[in-house]
């Protein structure tokens, strides 16, 4: 495994992160994400608005917050869904934060970042239903938040990719578009890139495992397709795709067989290989410039399928 300088530097710096007070491995999950997230993200890029609402579902409610592009001021934007990773179990505004500023001003659109319940306090489908029933609500209600119903397209990464590949096999009539960043597509991780990146870099097999556990502790007999992807047969409902795969990521093999799976299944679907990134790249924008660049790729993609963009 050749690893640029960039990527060594990242990784070592990595190492030498520990979560503060940790009190269980899953807080400390929890808190190394978001030291990653804050450390190795460039400067947050100002938008011009952010808000923050609470979508009400029958037994809870789901916080979301609204990132309104620098320099935009209409109604009737186009929008973007965005659902996090963190393995199920982590992550959240403040993790994914520089991201979405960065995506909102490139793609000129409304980017609303859904914050899901998490594992194992709530294992599927809860969180898959929360991604499900807030698209619902944000159609439903696009003329109150300032969108248009009809250009909506939905973004996720590593877990979120899974989310939201579940989302778009039950309403992707709802959607114009997805983008999968290394998605996470099986819980079996069996592949070989899985066997060549076991103990990393970023991810490793034993976290991946202890996640999926906690996230569909019911998945080892008769898995539900819509928990693992890899095992979804029924595209029909599924928009055009871009998939973005990292090179050194256990989460490779299942990205591209998941990609496949689509495009066997007559979906229009696109994949973008990083060579010599990893896991995750994507938080690391003060060292890597593939971040502008994965950023730039993916709002041509929204363009091009997105028809109420200003420029």
């Amino acid at each position: 495994m050749q690893l640029t300088e960039p990527i060594n530097q990242i990784l070592n710096h990595l190492e030498k992160i520990h979560s503060f007070n940790a009190q269980n491995p899953l807080e400390d999950t929890r808190k190394y994400l978001e030291t990653m997230s804050l450390q190795l993200s460039r400067k947050k890029e100002p938008v011009r608005m952010i808000e923050e609402l609470n979508i009400p579902l029958e037994s809870h409610q789901v916080p979301v917050r609204i990132y309104r592009p620098n320099g935009k001021n209409i109604q009737n934007s186009s929008a973007i869904i965005y659902i996090h990773g963190g393995w199920f179990i982590a992550g959240g505004f403040e993790t994914h934060d520089a991201i979405v500023r960065k995506l909102a001003n490139k793609t000129g659109s409304v980017v609303i970042f859904v914050d899901y319940r998490l594992a194992p306090e709530h294992p599927f489908p809860a969180g898959l239903n929360d991604c499900i029933d807030s698209v619902k609500w944000i159609a439903d209600n696009a003329e109150s938040l300032g969108i248009d119903a009809h250009q909506i397209g939905i973004i996720g990464d590593s877990a979120g990719g899974a989310l939201a590949t579940g989302v778009s096999t039950q309403i992707g009539e709802l959607l114009k578009f997805q983008v999968l960043i290394y998605p996470a597509a099986d819980h079996q991780l069996n592949t070989k890139s899985w066997e060549t990146y076991e103990t990393g870099p970023v991810l490793n097999k034993e976290g991946g495992i202890q996640a999926w556990e906690w996230y569909y502790p019911e998945g080892r007999d008769n898995p539900d397709p819509l928990a693992v992807p890899i095992l979804i047969k029924d595209f029909r409902n599924t928009p055009p795709t871009l998939v973005l795969i990292a090179e050194h990521d256990p989460l490779k093999d299942e990205g591209e067989e998941l990609a496949l799976h689509m495009k066997e299944a007559g979906i229009s679907v696109h994949t973008i290989f990083y060579k010599d990134m990893v896991h995750g790249f994507m938080h690391m924008g003060e060292v890597l410039n593939e971040v502008d660049q994965a950023v730039h790729e993916m709002a041509e993609f929204a363009h091009q399928h997105l028809e109420t963009i200003t420029k």
